[in-house]
């Protein structure tokens, strides 16, 4: 009797553990589909009046990712994370170990995350028009040439992708001539230091932070298009040229790694 009832209890168990190994072979595809399903969650530093950051934000959301958005501007970001300047944009990202500087298209970071290569991760320099958040209908339809980069560790980079490219032999496309571009083409006023000026709308005055908000045309020396965006300030007193709404014409560079007003003059 003693046997027989070992046995049950041994069946039974037996018949529990198959049990199990079954329904961990049935939910392992599921667990799998539903990690796939699960969107990569991004997470990236920005200035909060950037509008090509936000349309890059947007793009992403629409293409695969979920984002956490930081409105702390993304210096600090960029140096923490090991990006050098030279490879700088307005925004830093962060998603499945990789850094991801500036307007990267979607498609490239999909590709990063499959691939996996031994890499601090993307970026595309600057913010060329055409690229993604930079391709509004402000441009025009405007697609300047760009690099997609692959980060080494190292400082070191190579193109791991290239957007819109002349064929080869072909001279070099001019940008059109309509609108804020052609402003910009016909003028040849510079600051003191030979910078050209640049006319824009005041959108907000940031006193504490120290920084302005510009509706601006096209910075032919940043190879910047027209937009609204952040900068930093040289001098601190320039703040007090500027009010909300006021019109004016200013000259700007970047430095270390950051868009910054270096004069302002009223419109002639």
């Amino acid at each position: 009797m003693q046997r027989r009832t070992l046995l049950h209890r041994a069946s039974a168990v037996l018949t529990g553990l198959a049990a199990g190994t079954t329904l961990l072979a049935l939910s392992a595809p599921a667990a799998l589909a539903q990690a796939r399903r699960t969107p990569p969650v991004m997470e990236v530093w920005k200035d909060p009046l950037c509008g090509c950051c936000d349309d890059w934000i947007t793009y992403l959301e629409k293409n695969g990712f979920s984002v956490r958005a930081f409105d702390t501007g993304n210096i600090a970001a960029r140096q923490r994370l090991g990006v050098p300047e030279q490879y700088g944009s307005c925004h830093t990202a962060l998603v499945g170990g990789y850094v991801v500087e500036g307007h990267v298209p979607a498609a490239d970071i999909h590709r990063l995350l499959r691939e996996r290569p031994a890499a601090l991760g993307l970026s595309v320099p600057g913010m060329p028009i055409g690229s993604p958040g930079m391709d509004g209908p402000l441009f025009g339809g405007r697609r300047d040439p760009f690099h997609v980069l692959l980060l080494g560790r190292d400082g070191s980079s190579r193109i791991w992708a290239s957007y819109h490219q002349p064929p080869a032999g072909a001279a070099t496309a001019q940008p059109p001539a309509n609108g804020a571009d052609a402003g910009a083409a016909a003028a040849t006023a510079t600051d003191r230091d030979g910078r050209p000026w640049v006319e824009a709308e005041v959108r907000r005055v940031d006193r504490s932070n120290r920084r302005v908000s510009l509706r601006h045309g096209p910075i032919p020396n940043l190879e910047m298009g027209g937009m609204t965006m952040v900068f930093q300030l040289s001098d601190p007193a320039l703040l007090e040229q500027l009010q909300q709404g006021q019109r004016i014409r200013f000259s700007a560079a970047l430095i270390q790694g950051e868009y910054t007003v270096m004069q302002i003059a009223p419109l002639p």
